[in-house]
């Protein structure tokens, strides 16, 4: 009787290779589609951001009935007892977080007083959050606070690690900054401070500092943005249009700084996000926004790590993605609430 044998099957070494050769095209294929998909997502998580950001601040109008004031300098930070008015010594992000249902943050210290709530203050301080966190630049982490160590303590106590923001306000064509009163003794005496330090201006009072601020005394040089030092802009002083002026956008941010463990620290980047009004949370459009760039640290202004463009959030709350080759004149009227100059071609 015949005996039937199984015919053995193999791959040779030449088929093998053309199997390796074939799954590597394919994941040469496949690898840049799912990157790109990644940074779509990583893109549409920051516009959500800032669309949050913009919601908030449209709260905080119908609310107050001026957009969130900055603050008063980099020695300072937020105070849950001094309201949301020029009184308050911290920035927009500060004033914005009871909008957006963080007032577990922004409470922090609240009724205390002296030594327990300058602690207290702290504790908000060291808060991370998320939302002012672009994916595509970093992780939402607590990170070191440099600057503050010395310099941000009238009314803190300076934690080591706070949480960081990679957005910031737009504060105009005229970029303005500074300590705020040097003396911690300003918070019992607002507005009668005398011990300002801001731009040139070095123990002025706070009249000193509106004029500095203001139009009519200060025509060429004066506030034009949305969110500045003691700053209380209603909508009806935007005359260029809500859809038409940047509210907030990425801030540039050299990558070498993303994770700074405190050695060298970039000074756009070196302080809490509740802080007052600084490069830390306020930018200008005296510059074009660019992309973020290695050993290119642009304190001023604003950018983000995306290819394509920068997020802003305009005053009516619309999230528009910004291209780098935007004509740079048109780009400096977006973010100027009163030059009369109506851009609609960007």
């Amino acid at each position: 009787m015949a005996v039937s044998r199984r015919k053995k099957t193999a791959f040779t070494l030449v088929e093998l290779l053309v199997v390796i050769a074939i799954l590597a095209i394919l994941m040469g294929l496949l690898l840049p589609a799912v990157n790109s998909v990644r940074d779509s997502m990583r893109r549409m998580q920051c516009k959500n951001n800032l669309a949050q950001i913009g919601i908030a601040a449209q709260a905080h109008v119908a609310a107050n009935g001026f957009f969130p004031t900055d603050g008063w300098g980099w020695w300072w930070t937020g105070d849950p007892d001094r309201g949301f008015t020029a009184g308050q010594p911290g920035g927009w992000i500060y004033n914005s977080l009871p909008y957006m249902g963080l007032n577990m943050i922004h409470d922090c210290g609240k009724g205390l007083s002296g030594a327990s709530k300058n602690s207290g203050v702290a504790e908000g301080m060291s808060a991370v959050i998320p939302t002012f966190i672009c994916p595509t630049r970093r992780k939402a982490i607590a990170l070191p606070l440099v600057q503050g160590q010395n310099q941000q303590g009238c009314n803190s106590t300076p934690p080591p690690v706070v949480g960081k923001t990679d957005y910031a306000v737009n504060i105009g064509s005229n970029y303005f900054e500074g300590e705020g009163p040097t003396s911690s003794g300003c918070a019992a005496t607002f507005p009668t401070c005398t011990s300002w330090y801001v731009n040139s201006e070095e123990g002025v009072s706070t009249q000193a500092v509106c004029a500095l601020l203001d139009g009519n005394t200060n025509p060429t040089g004066a506030f034009n943005g949305v969110s500045c030092i003691m700053s209380q802009v209603s909508p009806g002083t935007i005359v260029d249009g809500l859809s038409n002026v940047f509210y907030a956008g990425e801030k540039y941010l050299d990558p070498v700084y993303y994770y700074d463990t405190g050695s060298g620290s970039s000074p756009a980047d070196d302080a809490s996000l509740l802080q007052g009004n600084d490069i830390d949370i306020a930018r200008y459009v005296g510059g074009p926004a660019m992309r973020d760039t290695p050993s290119v640290d642009q304190y001023y202004t604003f950018g983000s790590a995306h290819a394509q463009g920068c997020h802003f959030v305009f005053c009516d709350g619309s999230v528009r993605l910004i291209s780098y080759q935007i004509n740079f004149a048109t780009y400096q009227s977006l973010g100027v609430r009163n030059d009369g100059t109506l851009s609609e071609d960007y």
